[in-house]
């Protein structure tokens, strides 16, 4: 059996909201005080979490609360959770970043972190000099680094630029050498955070290869942030959910991803005001609802068909003749659905678009709908009546190059 190599006890890490200290005398003599009999912070309230949703009633919050976790050497564990969760700050007081406020850690092992881009590099030394730099740090002599350059130059695909100065860098050159750095020194324990969503999909599945090598082959431990389920999925056997600095679950990757993604998207799939005060729209055109259709699932992957539902009124006392256009973004325009001029019935209408799988790659992408006459007069506009999240199933398909501004016209679509 594995002993362990990470052991975390009764962990907690308290943040102070804004200036640091007490403000008098007299409060810093308490905590101290405190703090000697071993007693609770006066200044600190206990329930306070680590939450975006509430306003803090405490100058204080706790960014980890009582964490309790056991990592096995050459385990593969995945750490997930929806921003200001507590991952970045776990892995911050793995690798010694920073301390705990209380609880203890054991980590028996050298740990190679890369938590953010250029971590540990000096922007007016060369690639070379700081592979030679990093490789001090984590311990290695100038022979051993030297036995490992040529295969860390390799890896990281930046020889070209290899005796640049690395503040000449794009973000991606720097994440690909700090990859390659901290995954050839030999580390017992590699630490990954989000960093990795820099590089590009090339990259992405040979940094993902080189962590299941180095867990697999050499018993290497490997702790791994990151947004993406996928890669998460395809990399770790089990994995912990942290939600506001706790954790939610540990266990087996897939469950933990299962629960990730059903309590924690921003999803609004179905938005019906067919009984609400509220309907959106005007004297020409009411809308009643808008809705994803996926079939026996909640989660759209990228491999998932599915169906965008449009059901409005026309309010005028005779069929109109609209344009109608609905637009899906994430940051840009990503595509449009554009309808000629047609002429819509009195009372309620339904409009379909069919959407294939691996047509749109994983990302949050929201929808708006613009009717108007010829002319054009705007009849009627209303953005974000959906938003919802398309998953990557795994890093070895659904790769897809995104469209931006343009209107791709052989999109299905039914007019009821």
């Amino acid at each position: 059996m594995a002993e362990s190599i990470i052991k975390i006890e009764n962990l907690s890490k308290q943040y102070r909201l804004g200036t640091v200290g007490t403000k008098t005398l007299q409060g810093d003599i308490k905590r101290w005080w405190a703090k000697i009999n071993g007693k609770e912070d006066p200044f600190s309230k206990i329930g306070e979490s680590n939450s975006f949703h509430k306003l803090s009633n405490s100058e204080y919050l706790w960014a980890l609360r009582d964490i309790n976790l056991e990592i096995k050497q050459g385990e593969v564990l995945g750490i997930i959770g929806k921003n200001g969760a507590g991952k970045s700050t776990l892995l911050k007081i793995i690798s010694r970043i920073t301390t705990p406020t209380t609880g203890s850690i054991t980590i028996n092992g050298r740990i190679a972190s890369l938590l953010e881009v250029g971590t540990g590099f000096h922007p007016e030394l060369s690639g070379r000099e700081n592979i030679f730099i990093n490789g001090a740090i984590l311990g290695m002599t100038k022979a051993e680094i030297k036995g490992k350059l040529d295969e860390i130059i390799d890896f990281s695909g930046v020889e070209l630029y290899i005796d640049t100065p690395v503040k000449r860098y794009s973000s991606g050159m720097y994440v690909r050498l700090a990859f390659a750095v901290a995954a050839h020194l030999e580390p017992e324990i590699l630490v990954v955070d989000e960093v990795l969503a820099v590089g590009d999909a090339k990259f992405q599945k040979k940094a993902l290869g080189k962590m299941q090598d180095l867990s697999k082959g050499q018993g290497r431990t490997v702790l791994f942030v990151s947004h993406n389920m996928a890669a998460v999925e395809n990399l770790c056997k089990s994995a912990v959910l942290l939600e506001n600095g706790k954790i939610s679950k540990i266990g087996d990757v897939k469950e933990v991803v299962a629960k990730y993604l059903i309590h924690n998207t921003l999803e609004i799939i179905d938005n019906n005001w067919e009984n609400t005060n509220n309907i959106p729209g005007n004297k020409f055109i009411s809308l009643l609802r808008a809705k994803v259709k996926i079939e026996n699932s909640k989660i759209i992957q990228v491999d998932t068909a599915y169906t965008i539902a449009i059901d409005f009124v026309n309010n005028l006392s005779e069929p109109i003749s609209v344009n109608l256009i609905c637009r899906l973004f994430n940051e840009e325009v990503v595509f449009e659905f554009p309808l000629p001029y047609q002429e819509f019935k009195l009372g309620r209408n339904t409009i379909e678009y069919y959407l294939p799988a691996y047509f749109l790659n994983s990302n949050i992408y929201t929808f708006q709908i613009n009717y108007s006459t010829i002319g054009p007069k705007i009849y009627f506009y209303k953005e974000k009546i959906l938003i919802f999240e398309i998953h990557n199933k795994s890093l070895l398909e659904g790769f897809h190059q995104k469209t931006a501004g343009i209107i791709i016209p052989h999109i299905e679509h039914k007019i009821f």
